[in-house]
């Protein structure tokens, strides 16, 4: 006799396979305590409900730089119709991971990109993520790292990290231009996530990581009319009284939402927007596998999701 769980799931995967090949679905990569296991997969038809692949199992285990960490999983779709992701690789590295596939289980070979290498006294580089601008035909790889000395320690977390966003552009993931400061507002700023808003409107996400005089710890916005260019100083937090990180945004139907990380209460929010300016928890209509931790929304077709993982 089948138990509830499976009847649900079953039935689950009926509704999806029932959907038109037209249809969107939305896939949610992330990763699960130590990361050392690798890349995870969860799958939803609505965005706010998500159910894990493979069991919950890796889908890829991590296997470049000497902590072989997969934290922080980002997947786009590129422009050349793959998937690529980065991910942080260790605690106290230079540089970043990166891997492309067809079919997001068949992966290409996991390269490390020394993205700070140029800088001697960098202690890290963490949550990297990528887009991909359109007028410019190159992608943008950006990340947090604290540069030992570089901005003072006023806003410090322990050890003294103070960290800001850097990124890099590349064509074609071989060539990669200098590492340039992208967001720099005078706090120690991690996770940023950036959404494209309309024409020439883009919105990063960010977790502002002061801990002195007065701990922040949550998610707020800034907005520019380039992907890689000026972005402004950071609204008010959009997330309640508690410690939040790893933000991710994607739009559902007219509502914008916002799901990250309550890493101190083990557990996962959401708060939703119509206009990104005004914003609502909605964490009581979000939800995700046990355990998930920071990654990143992004969508493929219901046609897709059957040739990928027919038996799920």
């Amino acid at each position: 006799m089948k138990s509830i769980a499976t009847i649900l799931a079953i039935l689950f995967t009926s509704a999806l396979f029932a959907q038109k090949d037209t249809g969107k679905v939305y896939l949610f990569c992330y990763f699960k305590g130590s990361s050392k296991d690798g890349l995870h997969l969860a799958y939803s038809l609505d965005g706010y409900k998500y159910r894990a692949l493979n069991s919950d199992s890796s889908l890829l285990q991590p296997a470049v730089a000497n902590d072989k960490l997969m934290r922080d999983p980002c997947i786009i779709r590129g422009a050349d119709n793959l998937f690529h992701m980065v991910w942080t690789v260790s605690w106290k590295d230079k540089g970043i991971g990166y891997a492309s596939s067809k079919d997001l289980v068949h992966w290409s070979e996991q390269r490390f990109i020394p993205v700070m290498a140029h800088e001697d006294s960098t202690r890290n580089t963490w949550a990297p993520e990528i887009n991909y601008d359109a007028k410019k035909k190159e992608y943008i790889i950006y990340w947090a790292s604290t540069i030992a000395h570089q901005f003072g320690a006023v806003d410090s977390i322990e050890g003294g990290y103070n960290h800001r966003i850097y990124y890099v552009t590349t064509k074609d993931f071989k060539q990669f231009s200098k590492a340039r400061l992208l967001y720099d507002k005078g706090f120690n700023v991690i996770d940023a996530s950036i959404v494209q808003a309309g024409k020439d409107k883009f919105i990063m996400f960010l977790k502002d990581e002061t801990l002195k005089p007065v701990a922040q710890k949550n998610i707020r916005m800034a907005t520019s009319h380039q992907l890689a260019g000026q972005y402004s100083v950071p609204s008010a937090p959009i997330t309640g009284n508690y410690w939040a990180e790893g933000p991710t945004a994607v739009k559902i139907g007219d509502e914008w939402v916002v799901f990250f990380d309550k890493y101190r209460n083990h557990e996962y929010g959401a708060v939703a927007s119509t206009d990104l300016k005004n914003w609502k928890d909605i964490s009581n209509r979000i939800s995700l596998p046990k355990g998930i931790r920071h990654g990143t929304v992004f969508t493929i077709t219901s046609a897709e999701f059957k040739q990928f993982f027919p038996n799920n």
